[in-house]
């Protein structure tokens, strides 16, 4: 049999962050509300766990399942804490903050102007993992940026 040529890394899928949390079904609906997440599709398994999930907020892709400690698939809840954050570029991120919180996300660090040229927040979803949104709101050269943080 001949098998056809597939390119070995899909276009525009090159890295996504893989979450996992005690109740992957909760947590999808928390981002549904939270960030406005797609749920893109989701595979149940016989034991109820959710196996495997693909949720999009705007262009940004990442992946979710239940716990699977045989796997390696820890939360951050049974962890006490995580150490890596997903960073999201959204259209509106003060929208996208007021949207949060009133789902129930924990704002670290409210909406802020910086010298990189983002208005950056900082959150925690109920489930212990850590998001930065950001929306660009100017072009900043090297240089500029530099000069910026000297002046700090």
């Amino acid at each position: 049999m001949t098998k056809s040529k597939v390119h070995p890394v899909p276009e525009g899928q090159t890295c996504f962050p893989y979450l996992s949390a005690r109740s992957a079904a909760e947590a999808i609906e928390f981002y549904k509300r939270a960030f406005g997440a797609r749920e893109d599709s989701r595979i149940p398994m016989p034991d109820g766990r959710i196996g495997h999930a693909e949720l999009s907020i705007g262009r940004a892709r990442f992946f979710l399942s239940d716990e699977y400690p045989e796997l390696g698939a820890i939360s951050p809840e049974t962890l006490g804490g995580s150490s890596p954050a997903v960073v999201v570029y959204v259209e509106d991120v003060d929208a996208l903050v007021a949207q949060a919180a009133a789902a129930g996300a924990t704002i670290d660090r409210p909406p802020q102007d910086k010298p990189f040229g983002d208005r950056t927040a900082w959150l925690r979803d109920p489930y212990g993992h850590r998001w930065s949104f950001a929306s660009r709101i100017e072009d900043v050269s090297p240089e500029e940026l530099q000069r910026r943080l000297s002046a700090v």
